[in-house]
């Protein structure tokens, strides 16, 4: 009926119907969160405060990635950096290897060490450990993605409606009141892809993408340190949830939280990022991670996967070199996740590409205990090697 009446209208008068819809979900969506926001601050305000502060930290970061590579002073580095990013990626595995350009984890960074703007790096994740650190009100979480400059407001919104799905998962699994979780979690992905739009799938997507596209390995070549600093924190996001499931099945892992909130301490470390125990060398993955959210609920895991690779994407086009149209390439980047129908793989390609990287260097398990990589080899190195198995003739 109101889709009727709508067609029916002047220009104007739909225009203004259309725009005044998107407002009323927009503010609906904001309510749901703030509720949500008030039940995990009660419960676990150490927690409801990073995630308030990730979000502005995030935001931050995407601007600081953008500023560097926008700085005179930065472009000799940026030209030699792009000129070996593109050699390396026209070379097979086995010129690599005989390039001596190659070693267990994947291809080396051109003995670049700790990446070409090291020193602007180490000052930026000084910044924004501060930030990191801060106490941010809702308002200002709810804001951090819109307000920043790095990125464009279709992809902004992007990440504010899967920040507000994943705080409406943790908030199902504290709430004492909600007895069935499963059926929670089925009415909060029914809401989260009600705006299509600005919903990725929840079916995965082909894990190539991550590794080929065409600003792939910016931000780990460009900016390792932030790199690492932004993957603790999606590490966090996975494990902090990991730990609440596990405490609901069994009573054994209450305090998991608190373990979990030490981990990542532990992986932020200094200023500088020296620590006994590294940030994420692989992108942390629910399976991985979060095994019993999987276990649960594909859908949901597959959703946070889904947002997670999105903006490791968006991040390698902000870092990449050089890059004429970095919004264009992020909306493509956009366009590919959100999509529903297309680019999507079979859910045991998904687990191997989400299992490959290992539990180790995706960070560690939230409660139990991993002390040395399970895995001889990066997700990189073993996806060009299974390719070059694939290519090889029989």
């Amino acid at each position: 009926m109101i889709e009727r009446i709508i067609r029916w209208q002047p220009p104007v008068i739909k225009q203004t119907l259309i725009v005044s819809s998107l407002v009323m979900a927009s503010l609906l969506s904001s309510g749901l969160s703030a509720q949500n926001a008030a039940e995990i601050q009660a419960q676990y305000p150490d927690v409801a405060d990073l995630f308030n502060a990730f979000d502005v930290t995030q935001a931050k970061a995407l601007e600081e990635i953008a500023a560097i590579n926008a700085d005179p002073a930065t472009q000799q580095a940026r030209n030699e950096l792009q000129m070996n990013m593109n050699m390396r990626a026209s070379m097979s595995m086995s010129e690599m290897m005989a390039a001596g350009m190659m070693n267990h984890n994947g291809p080396m960074d051109m003995g670049m060490g700790n990446g070409p703007h090291h020193d602007l790096e180490v000052a930026a994740r000084m910044r924004l450990l501060e930030v990191m650190r801060g106490k941010h009100s809702n308002e200002t979480a709810e804001n951090a993605f819109e307000n920043s400059s790095a990125i464009s407001r279709h992809t902004a919104e992007v990440f504010k409606r899967g920040r507000n799905f994943e705080e409406a998962l943790f908030t199902i699994y504290i709430d004492g009141d909600i007895d069935d979780k499963l059926a929670a979690v089925t009415d909060a992905i029914e809401d989260y892809l009600s705006d299509d739009q600005h919903s990725v799938a929840i079916v995965p997507k082909e894990s190539s993408y991550l590794l080929s596209h065409d600003q792939a390995n910016g931000l780990k070549t460009a900016f390792p340190l932030l790199r690492g600093f932004l993957w603790t924190h999606q590490w966090l996001q996975l494990a902090a949830l990991e730990a609440v499931i596990l405490q609901g099945l069994d009573s054994q892992f209450n305090g998991g939280v608190d373990v979990a909130l030490e981990r990542f301490w532990n992986k932020v470390g200094s200023s500088g990022g020296m620590t006994m125990f590294p940030a994420p060398s692989e992108l942390p993955m629910a399976p991985a991670i979060a095994p019993d959210l999987y276990s649960q609920s594909p859908e949901a895991a597959i959703i946070l996967d889904n947002l997670n690779l999105l903006e490791t994407v968006i991040a390698d086009i902000l870092a990449f070199p050089n890059v004429e149209n970095r919004d264009e390439s992020m909306d493509q980047a956009i366009t590919y996740f959100t999509g529903k129908e297309t680019n999507n793989a079979q859910s045991v390609d998904y687990l191997l590409f989400a299992l490959r990287g290992g539990i180790y260097n995706q960070g560690g398990p939230a409660v139990g205990e991993l002390m040395q990589s399970e895995r001889n080899r990066a997700r990189e190195a073993m996806n060009m090697q299974h390719n070059m198995i694939m290519s090889s003739p029989q």
